[in-house]
């Protein structure tokens, strides 16, 4: 999606837990009429997470018929796009000339590169029903030797995404690999991003990484001392064996990869160059980026 301004610190609460525990945060929710979203994903004290260099939270949001999500074309450069549903459908559009549903499990991964425009909306078939949406938006910086790669979009359907059970806790790994099972889901830094579903009661150990964030997308945990919430993300420290406990039904998102260099984020801009930053801007306002077929009529200004 879209950011609406150009400052896309979150405005969050920040806090400390036990040993194996950097920091919490607790994204307040914005109301964005209808909707709301929960940034985590850049804030003052934690720029990123691996490559992770945005995260935000989408809902649960219900919509009467006729009303729902409504992106307009907006652009990307030098980064990559993730986008997960736990319910839900998105219409994704781009200006390569992709049509795709995302839905629940699946995995669309658009990298920006150059640059590239998309549009997310919904299919008739939806928005003209009630529906809800619930979901998480994420960004990947790119090595700089890749920031300025030719634009591609992938769409990875959810059975193609390994699962499995580790002490009966269902487990999808969406991006690297962990459990002994890799996804398909081209990378370019070493990342990490996993989904588990526990049930009160139930223990999982943490896979490793040089850098790791757990995010509770529902329920609540106990990590050592700690108790975590629902909407936390907790940034771990570069322990093993680090172990969860459900005190509730919870639902976790684990993300995480290599610790790399200085990126800037400018609205929907992300490089390792801010000069590279300002001539996307003047690119976007100059109407130098591509359009998006079959969605070329409306777009998003650049905020300011």
């Amino acid at each position: 999606m879209s950011a609406n301004t150009t400052d896309t610190d979150a405005d969050c609460t920040i806090t400390a837990g036990c040993d194996a525990i950097e920091l919490i945060i607790e994204p307040r929710a914005k109301d964005l009429g209808g909707f709301s979203v929960r940034r985590c994903l850049p804030v003052r004290e934690r720029r990123s997470i691996g490559p992770w260099i945005f995260f935000d939270e989408m809902g649960l949001a219900h919509f009467p018929a006729g009303e729902g999500v409504n992106v307009r074309p907006h652009p990307h450069i030098n980064l990559a796009t993730v986008t997960y549903l736990f319910t839900g459908e998105i219409l994704h559009r781009d200006s390569l000339g992709s049509y795709q549903a995302i839905r629940p499990g699946d995995i669309n991964l658009m990298v920006a590169g150059k640059g590239i425009v998309h549009s997310e909306r919904e299919r008739p078939e939806i928005n003209s029903v009630p529906h809800s949406l619930h979901g998480l938006q994420l960004w990947l910086a790119l090595p700089e030797a890749d920031e300025e790669t030719e634009p591609a979009f992938y769409h990875y359907p959810s059975a193609s995404i390994p699962a499995l059970e580790i002490a009966d806790v269902p487990v999808r790994v969406l991006i690297g690999s962990a459990y002994g099972v890799s996804s398909p889901v081209k990378t370019f830094f070493e990342t990490l991003y996993i989904e588990a579903d526990l049930k009160a009661g139930q223990q999982l150990i943490l896979p490793n990484a040089a850098e790791r964030g757990l995010y509770v997308a529902k329920g609540e945990i106990s990590l050592q001392d700690t108790q975590v919430s629902s909407h936390q993300l907790v940034v771990l420290r570069p322990a093993e064996g680090i172990c969860i406990l459900a005190k509730t039904d919870t639902r976790i998102a684990l993300v995480g990869g290599e610790a790399i260099g200085k990126h800037y984020i400018d609205w929907n801009f992300v490089s390792s160059s801010k000069a590279r930053i300002e001539q996307a801007k003047e690119d976007w306002q100059a109407g130098r980026f591509p359009k998006v077929p079959g969605d070329e009529e409306e777009f998003i200004p650049l905020p300011g």
